[in-house]
């Protein structure tokens, strides 16, 4: 299996679970021991400044904190996009990765940032297993797509770049009872 660091998964029409339907995952790492990513498009209505006050030198004012997974979500992950990351922050492509750590010169090493509670996890083999049941769908990561002023629309946004082929997943409402 290719490394998927970099890429996002992007829930299939068939994952049901709620915490990932209709989600796009930002995978951060992958390999033999398993993956861990950040659910892009779950904001949440708590402001990132509120999770701590060392946030503030990180975030915009008025910036969501966002739900990154059911993986601890007590525990805050960082996404940022970099001006000049040191040696504790975590490249995952281009300029975007995980802020290893908030000190006082964080501001001036980040462009943006988004601070996520918990993340999503998958245990060895556990996420290729997913991928060959048709779970996810594997789509490059943008900046645009971490950062996105619309994150309820990413589902949507990413289905539709890709294609056709996905042009009628990115119809299907959240709830299909619905319809």
């Amino acid at each position: 299996m290719e490394d998927l660091k970099g890429q996002l998964l992007v829930a299939g029409g068939g994952l049901l679970d709620p915490n990932f339907r209709q989600a796009v995952v930002m995978v951060a790492e992958h390999g033999a021991e398993g993956a861990l990513g950040v659910v892009l498009n779950r904001p949440l209505e708590v402001l990132a400044a509120e999770a701590g006050p060392e946030l503030e030198a990180i975030v915009t004012p008025g910036d969501s904190l966002f739900s990154g997974g059911p993986v601890q979500p007590q525990a805050a992950v960082i996404v940022a996009e970099f001006e000049s990351p040191d040696a504790n922050d975590k490249l995952v492509f281009g300029r975007v990765g995980l802020l290893g750590h908030i000190d006082p010169a964080a501001g001036a090493r980040v462009r943006r940032a988004r601070v996520y509670a918990g993340y999503a996890g998958w245990g060895p083999s556990q996420l290729e297993r997913e991928l060959a049941d048709s779970s996810w769908i594997v789509e490059p990561a943008l900046p645009e797509d971490v950062f996105t002023t619309e994150p309820s629309a990413l589902w949507r946004t990413v289905l539709q770049r890709k294609g056709s082929r996905y042009a009628m997943l990115s119809l299907m409402p959240f709830d299909p009872s619905t319809n």
